[in-house]
């Protein structure tokens, strides 16, 4: 079986912005992101949640399928990171805590390599080169499991111009924030490679469904 390199519950708004232009460390985001992703925090299978219930249907679905068969993660530098270039604190860990929510080998581009960092069960390899050489690094890692590419924007379409994604995912909230890094303008620009179902849900998102022709 071949190994699938995934994009799974990314999120963008309606005019197709997934974030901000202007990072910095106290909004990752570089815009207001909350309202963006109150789809999968209100659902069941929300891995943060600390009170019981939550919504079910097709929002708690690809929620609680977000890890199923993913052995190995690719993401950007600023997934990772606030800033570019070199490393300004060597002993930055990271967003994502001590405990962070991958659970797998994590690949993160960027053009100034670092030792390995592991935290809990997520070790990060801080990896340059051709996105097709970073790809086979993380399947060998996965393990014979499916790869996700996590992110964000710039890296998703460097993959996508390489011709390397299997399949998308990409839920789109109904909120618009006019200006950002752009994942598309319309979904109609990926039909010329790929297979597309919308599917709306009842929180008002909907869900576009993308797989190689």
């Amino acid at each position: 079986m071949s190994q699938l390199l995934r994009v799974q519950n990314f999120t963008v708004s309606s005019d197709g912005i997934a974030a901000g232009e202007d990072q910095t460390l106290e909004n990752p985001f570089g815009l207001d992101h909350s309202e963006m992703f109150e789809w999968a925090g209100a659902t069941a299978s929300w891995p943060n949640r600390a009170d019981p219930g939550g919504t079910r249907g097709i929002d708690d679905y690809f929620t609680r399928d977000f890890s199923h068969n993913i052995g190995a993660e690719i993401m950007g530098r600023n997934k990772f990171a606030p800033k570019l270039g070199q490393w300004p604190d060597p002993e930055w860990r990271g967003w994502w805590g001590d405990e962070p929510p991958f659970h797998t080998p994590v690949f993160v581009l960027t053009h100034h390599t670092r030792p390995s960092l592991a935290l809990s069960d997520t070790t990060f390899h801080f990896v340059g080169g051709e996105p097709s050489d970073v790809l086979a690094r993380a399947r060998e890692a996965a393990g014979g499991k499916d790869v996700r590419l996590g992110g964000g924007v710039t890296t998703i379409r460097q993959f996508l111009d390489a011709d390397l994604v299997d399949t998308l995912h990409i839920a789109v909230a109904p909120l618009e924030f006019g200006s950002g890094l752009h994942l598309w303008e319309s979904p109609d620009e990926l039909h010329g490679r790929f297979h597309h179902d919308v599917v709306p849900s009842p929180s008002g998102v909907t869900h576009h469904l993308f797989w190689r022709k």
